[in-house]
Formats: C-alpha cells, structure tokens, sequence
C-alpha cells in the first residue's frame, strides 16, 4: 500500500478531469496546490473509460459495474450549481426531489419511486449515505454537501451493499479527503433576492503522516414568495429565505503504509422561515375563509405563479445538524492482504418548526413553533465493519452493520380564534347543500357547532386542541456478502446476501390540553346535536344518520377527546433476508452487457401521528374511534435489470443504457387526506422502462453529459378502504413521468496565454406526472424544462476564476407538491418549484 497517498489524490483528479472535459491539470481542484497537481494529473490518462467508482464499496472501472448509475463529479456539479441533493435533479434522469411545508421534509424518488408524505416514522426509499454513512431520512440529509469529490446516483435496489432503506437507490455522496500539499480557497457568491454566500477552505500536513482539512460555509437569501399577513400575528412579508452557515473539519493520520484513520466533525445551523403554499385552486370554502379574515383570507384567484401566498402565523424553522464520523482502512497480513475497513459514526438532527395549518390570514389553525410543540429529532449510532479481498478468480467482501436510532416527535395543533365559525359555516352548508335550497338554515351559521355542543359561542373549540409526544427506538443488525466469481476473462458472476435483523419500539403519549370541550360534548349528549339539527330545519327523518357525521367533525384529529390521556407502546421485529444476482459478460474491450435481479426491502414501522378510524383499525375507514396499533408492514422489491455499458472513440465516448422491471409490495403510502395522515400499505406498485445514458469527450475541453428515463408506473388494482384514495387501483403512479430527460455541456477554451473561458448549459425535462399521492387531477403537472446555465473567466493556473451564473435561466413554472387546503373541501394548494435566480461567483485558489 506504499502508493495509496498519491492514489487517493489522483481517482480524484482523474474523474474531474473525465467528466469536466478539460486537460487533467487544468481541471484538478480537489487536494493539492496548482502545481502539485499538475505534476500528478500528468501520469493519468484522461479518457472517459478510466472513471473509478464505488458502487459497490470498492473501486472499480465505471464501465466494469454491472450496475445502473450516474457518477457526478466536483467539476460538473460546480459548473451546474449544484449545492444539495435537491439540485441533482438537473443531472440524473429519473431522480426527483420535492419539499412540502419544509424543507427538512424533502423526499427523493429513482424511477417514481420514494417515500410518500412527511411523517418521521416512514424510512426513506432512495437512501442518503455521506462519505460512508448512513442519513436516517432524505430530509436529514438536505442541506450544503460542501466540498464534494463526486456524487454516485445508483438506481433499483442497493440493499445488499449500502443497507437498510435502499429499495429505490441510492445517493452516495464523498467529499474531499485531506492531501498532504497546503491550499485554501474561498468563494464569494451575490445573486438577485438578496442572495449572498461565502465559503472557505484550508488543506495542510501534520508533519509526514498526518494531515487536515477544515471547509466553511456561510448562506442567506431573501424569500421567493410573497406574503399577505392579514391580521397576523405574523409579521414577516416574505417565505422560502435561506440562512444557514456550515463547518466541517477532516483529521487524516496515515501512521503506516498498511493503516489510514480518518475523522470527520460537522456541524449545519439553518435558521429559516418555509414553506407557504399557494392556491392553485380556489373552492366554495374561500369565502368562508374571506369573510372570517376580514378581507382576502386566501389568493381571489387561482394564480400560483404570481408568487403571492396567503399566512397569518410564522413558518419558522431552526434546524441543527452535527455529527461524528471515523473511517479506519487496514491493509491487513491476512488472505492475501485483504483490507479491514471500520466506519463509526454518530450523528444529531434536531428541527424546530412551526406552521399555518389552514394556508389563510384567517386564524383558524396552527402548529406553533417551539421544542415542546412542534420538533423531530434524531440521535444516531451506526457501525459498520467490512473485510475486502480479491485473488485471481474471487473479489470478495463481508461485512457487519449495526444502527441505533433514537427518534423524538413532538407535535402540538392549536385552534384560533376563526376555527369554531369556519368549520360551523362550512359543516352546516355541506348539510344544507343536501336538502332543498332554503329549507335548512344557514342564517347565523357560525354558531352551529357551539348549539351543537351546548356551549357558549367562543368556548367550544379554542386552543392547544393536542399536544403529543412520541419516542422511537430502532435497532438494526445485518451480515452481509459481497462475492464476484471472475469465472473467465470475459464473464463475471456476482452473488450478494444480506440478512437483516431490525426492531422497533415507540411510546406515545397523547393529550388534549383545551379538554376537547367540543367532542366530550357530542359524545356525552348526542340528543343536542340532533337538536341543534332539528333547529336548523333539518328533516327529522335525516337527523339519525347526521348526527355521526356531526359528532365526526367536532371529533376531528387534534380535537378528539377519546384521545387525551392515552399513552401507548409497541413493538415489532423484522428478520428478512435480501440479496442480488449479477452475471457480466464483456464481449471485447467496447461492449459489457449484464443482467441482474435483486430483493430489496425497506423496513416497516409506526405512523407517529394521531389515527382513529371507525373500528380502531388503522386499515378502518374514517372514524373517530382511536388506534391504537398504528404500525405498517415492511416494503419489498423484486426488481431486474438487462443493462449494457459501451465503450467508443478510444475510451471518450460512453454509452450505457439498461432495461429495468421492478415490482413493490406493500408499498408504503403515507397520504394527506384533507384532515389527517393515512398509511396504507399498496398491495402493489410495478415500475418498468429503459434508462440510457452517454458521456462523450469529442475533443478537447467540451464534454457533453446526458441521460433518459423511460418510466411506466402503476399501481395494482386492488381497491383501497379509503375513498380519497379511490382513484390509485391501476392508475400511474404519483410522481412518475413518462419520460425524465437530463443534459449538459461543457465547453473550456484558452483566452491568451494566461486566461480561460469555461462556459456550461444544463437542462431537464419532465413530461407530465400528477404531485399527489391521491392522484386528485387538480394536483397535475404539465410537462416541463428547467435550463441553467454558466459562464466564466479564469486565470489558467486556477488561481481565480469570475462566474456569471443562472439557474432555472427560462424562469420555468412548476410545483413540487400539490396538496388538499386542509378542511378547505374543494380547494387545492401547492408548494412551488424555485423561479429564476441569477447572480456572480468569484473564486480565489492558493
């Protein structure tokens, strides 16, 4: 291992150099002075058919994996913008990644494929694994990646190497490493909406054997959406900002040729206001909304794109971040000197958020902010141990993975003042609406439930209406194998196993601060609401059969009082086995084809929020019983894959496509119904099509990187429990487009003998998928393309560089995510995709 200093440094500077389209010495940014890299980028080679990877945790040839990825190296993510695993979309076909009400809660999706909904008790589908370990959800992993080496995007299952919850893929992140040569570099960035970020970073040795790596980072950004506060009592007029700094700190001691130790500290502070929605459809409810705001409660039109939103209460969030990792690399004496590799980890996510539940300057509903009501945190240990060897026929590993994660959730829903008139005028007109026009009653409508419940108008709903606590354990253990068999020189045949051993136990404990004055009342006396009925006008024939559907809305969610007082605990283990077969076959030194299949699984768990249902079963309909086993079953794919990886224009032109069919049971839907959250498992959701991909290097410094992904996705046609869903048996699956196009191109020429031009153009197309997890036709989207776009100016030697820059440069308009307005029937919002935002960077190297 005598040579693994300098060989770290150069897989580095060979994939930049690959994929960035440049010569190596001019392209190397990662490890070393200008200098010292130019005399090592020299002994490598700069074709594209030299690309390392690690997809299966060991470095291979890209063109030898018999795997569907992309691989994203530093150049190419610094010239398309990209910043977080948000921004990869623009460079991976087939990746989506959407943010709801935060950004904290930011799912990623391969192949339409990835968890739905925010609650914390599902696991992610497309995991997020940082320079080897393991993020516990997609939105733990959002935020600045910093100084990235390169980005691996690997698509179908991934279970068998990287681990739980990889039943869709993988994002596999590395950063940069220390290197033995001193080096900073700084970059100032200002773009439009205030945007303003600075960052830093300084490399040096520790004396022979030892050296440090420490990166800064400081953001901030106005907000993209306007907002009308009514009354308030929030007062900021502006949502979506950006204000976070970063630190990240590597210790790498070598003390031998046979041992390497590094140790990585980080630490993100994100002190933000997300996310609004805005109206994209305007229902009866809004003038309801209107009239209890005192002017315009919601937009009077449905106009999203005017960017103008519609809160009374803050969106705040605050969100640490920190972590603790150590990777040791043995070369050991043993088996040939196979290699022990030892990654520790521990990590802390802590987010504090608030919310305007009702997405109006009417006071309706709320999730205040604060520690006790409204948090998710997590704490993580995770352990993983590999042994690696080869020998002449046999690449080899084993391996033993151990995760402990803590999982706090406090969640706390408050009634203002606007709560008991809205849901009486719009409960009572719904009613009404069913008879004949005049015969029931709507005159003074906002004190129907108040009669309902015989109490005071103003005292029947008001306040902290719930406030819950739960607390999560999670245990995983697996053993797992690794075996390619070189069978001959031409066919490879690769066997993976993975025995998982996970388990689960929450407490929850539930409570209703304000009593539930409202629901006991109905409960208690269900004679008053058929009185109060009666009152009205109603038909007595029809008061037996309303009264249930009354007492249902006074018993909504956070203000059932059957719930107060409830502390519940479960458990439940999972022992399953997954696993991946491979044979590659290499025709010559041009053509590989492989064939794979693989089982994937995603573990089950528990729905951390309020459920109740009409028989105390989560699988019941709608009701107000509650539920007290709110777990869910674990998630499995069969999934395979007819792949080739082609080699042209000696070594510069890659072109790889795969065929892929993959097939889910029960799949985990976690579903926004109007009133609250509901997890069904989908008995089956099968997505098949092609992936295709072509790096190619036709001369010189222009490189040109695209992909395609042809995706048909359908749920089964079993029939669901509940209505909402009603539309998901055989339909497209959410956030499935047909087609998912990506493409960039990158072009360096020489400006005298001391300058550089560097110009790239990035796109994305998506045909036209639906954003909710209903499939409610009000939540399409049309077909799409978003275009960035760079330009700059460097001195040859890298020591500057001056970068005029834009993202989504055809200002394109699309949502993420539409939902239902909550208790607003017949109305719809969305959260917004990014507008245009365009600015400068410079760049300073020494």
């Amino acid at each position: 291992m005598a040579s693994r200093k300098p060989r770290n440094n150069l897989l580095a500077i060979a994939v930049v150099a690959a994929l960035g389209g440049m010569p190596l010495a001019a392209q190397a940014q990662a490890q070393a002075t200008p200098a010292s890299r130019q005399a090592e980028a020299s002994q490598e080679p700069v074709t594209l058919d030299t690309l390392v990877v690690t997809a299966q945790k060991r470095e291979e040839a890209l063109q030898d994996v018999p795997i569907t990825l992309t691989v994203l190296p530093e150049q190419l993510l610094q010239d398309t913008g990209v910043r977080d695993i948000k921004d990869m979309q623009l460079l991976v076909s087939g990746l989506s990644v959407t943010s709801t009400s935060s950004e904290t809660q930011t799912t990623a999706r391969i192949r339409g494929v990835g968890t739905v909904g925010d609650n914390p008790g599902l696991e992610s589908s497309v995991g997020v694994v940082i320079d080897g370990v393991y993020r516990p959800r997609n939105g733990v992993g959002f935020g600045d990646l910093g100084e990235i080496e390169r980005i691996e995007v690997l698509k179908g299952p991934q279970g068998t190497v990287f681990g739980k919850n990889t039943s869709a893929g993988v994002i596999h992140v590395i950063t940069r490493r220390p290197s033995y040569s001193q080096g900073a570099e700084a970059e100032v960035t200002a773009g439009n909406h205030g945007a303003l970020g600075v960052s830093a970073a300084y490399n040096d040795a520790l004396g022979e054997n030892a050296a440090f790596r420490v990166y800064a980072a400081k953001r901030k950004r106005d907000g993209f959406t306007d907002v009308e506060t009514g009354a308030g009592p929030r007062t900021l007029d502006q949502d979506g900002d950006l204000n976070f700094h970063s630190l990240r700190g590597q210790l790498l001691l070598e003390p031998s040729d046979t041992l390497d130790i590094n140790f990585i500290a980080d630490f993100t502070s994100r002190e933000e206001n997300c996310c609004v929605g805005v109206t994209t459809t305007r229902g009866p409810t809004a003038a309801i909304v209107d009239a209890l705001a005192g002017g315009a409660g919601v937009s009077p039109g449905a106009d999203p794109f005017a960017r103008i939103a519609y809160s009374n209460r803050d969106t705040t969030q605050d969100v640490k971040d920190k972590g603790l990792s150590a990777e040791v690399n043995w070369q050991t004496p043993w088996l040939g000197g196979a290699t022990l590799t030892s990654i520790s980890a521990f990590r802390k996510w802590d987010a504090i958020s608030g919310a305007d539940l009702d997405f109006s300057t009417a006071d309706i509903w709320v999730r205040r902010y604060g520690p006790d009501d409204n948090a998710v945190n997590f704490e993580t240990f995770s352990q993983e141990f590999r042994l690696t060897g080869s020998s002449e026929r046999l690449d080899w590993m084993l391996g033993f993975f151990h995760a402990d994660e803590d999982l706090a959730r406090h969640d706390s829903i408050s009634m203002g003042s606007a709560y008991e008139p809205y849901l009486s005028i719009a409960l009572l007109n719904n009613i009404a609406a069913a008879f004949p026009a005049g015969l029931v009653n709507t005159a003074g409508a906002a004190t129907f439930l108040s009669q309902a419940a015989g109490r005071p108008y103003g005292t029947t709903f008001v306040g902290t209406g719930s406030r819950d606590a739960f607390a999560q354990n999670s245990t995983s253990d697996a053993l797992f194998t690794n075996l390619t068999w070189h069978a001959s020189d031409a066919l490879d045949l690769t066997l993976g196993l993975r025995y998982t051993s996970e388990r689960k136990e929450v407490d929850s404990a539930y409570a209703n601060p304000n009593g539930g004055l409202g629901c006991t009342a109905g409960l208690v006396n269900p004679a008053q609401v058929g009185a109060a009925l009666a009152g009205r006008g109603v038909p007595a024939a029809f008061i037996p059969a309303l009264v249930p559907t009354v007492i249902g809305y006074m018993c909504l969610p956070w203000s059932n009082s059957l719930h107060h007082g409830r502390a519940t605990h479960q458990e439940r283990d999972e022992k399953e086995w997954s696993g991946t077969f491979k044979a590659a076959y290499r025709w010559s030194d041009r053509v590989m084809t492989f064939l794979s299949a693989a089982r994937g699984y995603k573990a089950g768990g528990f729905n951390l929020d309020r459920v109740q249902s009409a028989n105390g079963l989560s699988s019941g309909a709608s009701g107000i019983v509650p539920v007290d086993d709110t777990s869910f079953a674990g998630e499995f794919v069969d999934s395979y894959e007819l792949g080739a990886k082609t080699t042209w224009s000696d070594g510069n032109l890659l072109v790889n496509a795969s065929l892929f069919q993959q097939t889910y049971s029960d799949f985990q839907l976690n579903s926004f119904l109007g009133t609250s959250y509901v997890v069904r498992s989908i008995p089956e959701l099968e997505t098949r099509g092609l992936d295709a991909e072509i790096l190619w290097q036709p001369r010189k410094g222009l490189m040109l990187q695209g992909g395609a992904t042809y995706t048909d996705a359908h749920y089964g046609e079993d029939l669901l429990p509940d209505a909402d869903l009603r539309l998901l048996p055989g339909a497209r699956a959410a956030f499935a487009p047909k087609w998912s196009t990506s493409a960039s191109v990158t072009y360096e020429w020489g400006l005298g003998a001391r300058l550089a031009g560097r110009f790239n153009l990035g796109a994305r197309y998506s045909s036209e998928y639906n954003t909710g997890s209903d499939l409610d036709p009000q939540k399409q989207q049309q077909a799409y393309t978003v275009v960035n776009a760079r330009l700059g100016i460097a001195a040859r030697d890298k020591r500057w560089a001056v970068e005029l820059w834009a993202q989504n440069l055809t200002d394109e308009e699309y949502i993420q995510v539409g939902f239902d307005a909550p208790l607003q029937t017949g109305s719809w919002n969305a959260f917004l995709g990014a507008p245009r935002t365009y600015g400068v960077t410079l760049r300073w190297m020494y």
